[in-house]
């Protein structure tokens, strides 16, 4: 009986062992991806995004091909960011992208198009949050379908929670 005992210990420890062993796997593929774009002079927008996401994917692209750079970091789960950030559930997307920038740290929310990134950070708002496009509009950067533009709102966030209207894209 005492040996049955040893050997559901050795078990559990050995079953333990296995999931911090996962456990750190998964911080350490969490750590930032490397820095990527073509511009050393542009900022860097640390993007925090789910390893599956395709769209997010595209996203970054599409902010290269318009001149920034980026760090990518897979988290399976961004909740906790989205929180810590101030980031409202209407507000939210599936990915979240972070600027250190002389007047301050922002953030851009979704799908927010590249161009809305460059004239927010050229004069940023007073009490401004960041920009977000909240959902996942068919036609915004990583959400293209065929020649399909949907009509979508970037919006303006501040620091007190509420949000205005920065740009209209695909308003006919």
């Amino acid at each position: 009986m005492k040996l049955l005992n040893n050997i559901k210990l050795i078990g559990i420890s050995l079953g333990s062992l296995v999931l911090v062993t996962f456990a750190v796997i998964q911080v350490a593929t969490s750590s930032p991806g490397t820095e990527e774009g073509t511009d050393s002079s542009s900022p860097i927008i640390t993007v925090y995004k789910t390893p599956t996401c395709g769209c997010c994917g595209k996203w970054v692209d599409h902010i290269h091909e318009n001149g920034f750079r980026s760090s990518v970091i897979d988290l399976n789960d961004l909740s906790g960011l989205k929180k810590q950030l101030g980031i409202e559930g209407r507000y939210q997307s599936c990915h979240t992208g972070v600027v250190s920038h002389a007047h301050g740290e922002y953030l851009f929310e979704g799908h927010v198009p590249a161009e809305y990134i460059e004239a927010f950070l050229d004069n940023p708002p007073d009490g401004a949050l960041g920009l977000s496009v909240p959902g996942m509009p068919l036609g915004s950067p990583g959400m293209e379908v065929g020649e399909r533009k949907d009509y979508y709102q970037v919006l303006l966030l501040k620091t007190d929670g509420s949000s205005t209207i920065f740009a209209h894209v695909n308003q006919q």
